[in-house]
């Protein structure tokens, strides 16, 4: 894969689409190209709500077919990739994957994983790490899902904050376990350009939506958010990861906890449907949005989601405002 001449010169690639969401100092070195697509929440046999279940599916293929043409290394996922773990929507997960020519790494989300209310039997997570993991990765962690793996120049570290039918089963909440740190700390003694791939939120961007519930939004939900994060923020810290990408909240934003910058992965299902690609060379990383639907796609959405509870709301309100402040960050 041989570098080319972007629009502005430092993305390495010769298609630079979409708008520039961050422009990041680290990481920094061998010329990679990931997609990011978070929260797809593919659902086949639901519609309605601001989520737009009825479109999930054809939103994921959108942002797939999107990514085939953008010569990129790998793709990414910060989980949420079915709507609650059903097996009919895996399977409709797997068929969209399945002429993906490039590899699909994911961790899971808390819609992923068994929770106690579902009237289904949700895979085990053996299916999700045979399915979405690599398969000869460099390290796996003590929990079995977690990973390590090599992404062009990157080091990628795949960490399960979700649960299991074990962990966090009456809980949407996040949690990185110690044993999971522990593993991580390890590796990370090793790693050259770590980037730390996650479900959860650092408190960095809780606190984003905490800011926007007290000057904006009274009703805004608390969002079940990482709890304990600081043992994690600790951990990253002191291994020197060069950037955490999340998902979760379903909006792009970018936030720095305990020196750790988070870039926050939007949603493809509901506003403002995109997915992000990034570009890192010798001079730091390029953060584009690019959308998978179009103007009248994002308009319904965002008149849908503004419609729904005080929650959907305010995220679709914190999600414009960070779309209108692009870039979020300049480093460069």
């Amino acid at each position: 894969m041989s570098p080319a001449s972007s629009d502005d010169g430092v993305t390495g690639r010769d298609d630079a689409p979409g708008s520039v969401f961050a422009r990041l100092d680290r990481p920094a070195g061998e010329h990679t190209r990931i997609a990011l697509v978070a929260d797809p929440h593919v659902s086949t046999r639901a519609e309605g709500t601001s989520k737009l279940f009825e479109e999930t599916l054809d939103h994921f293929e959108a942002a797939l077919a999107d990514i085939e043409t953008r010569d990129v290394d790998a793709v990414l996922s910060p989980g949420d990739l079915t709507k609650d773990g059903e097996p009919w929507n895996y399977e409709a997960v797997d068929e969209a994957l399945a002429d993906l020519d490039v590899p699909f790494l994911a961790v899971p989300g808390n819609h992923d994983v068994p929770k106690e209310r579902d009237e289904h039997e949700t895979p085990g997570l053996g299916r999700f790490t045979e399915r979405y993991t690599p398969d000869d990765p460099v390290s796996r962690g003590p929990d079995g899902l977690s990973f390590r793996t090599r992404v062009g120049g990157l080091d990628v570290f795949g960490l399960n904050s979700a649960g299991t039918a074990e962990r966090l089963f009456d809980s949407h909440e996040g949690h990185v376990e110690a044993r999971q740190r522990e593993w991580l700390a390890d590796e990370l003694e090793t790693a050259e350009t770590p980037v730390v791939l996650v479900h959860h939120n650092l408190p960095a961007i809780t606190e984003q939506l905490d800011a926007h519930r007290e000057a904006v939004e009274p009703e805004f939900a608390d969002i079940p958010a990482m709890a304990d994060p600081e043992p994690f923020v600790e951990t990253v810290a002191d291994g020197d990861v060069e950037l955490v990408l999340a998902g979760h909240y379903h909006i792009p934003t970018t936030g720095v906890s305990g020196g750790v910058r988070e870039v926050t992965v939007p949603t493809t299902c509901s506003f403002p449907q995109s997915y992000l690609l990034a570009d890192v060379t010798p001079e730091g990383t390029t953060v584009r949005l690019v959308s998978v639907a179009d103007d009248t796609g994002l308009e319904s959405a965002h008149a849908r989601r503004v419609a729904d509870s005080p929650t959907a709301r305010g995220l679709t309100s914190v999600a414009a405002a960070r779309l209108a402040a692009f870039p979020l960050v300049d480093e460069r």
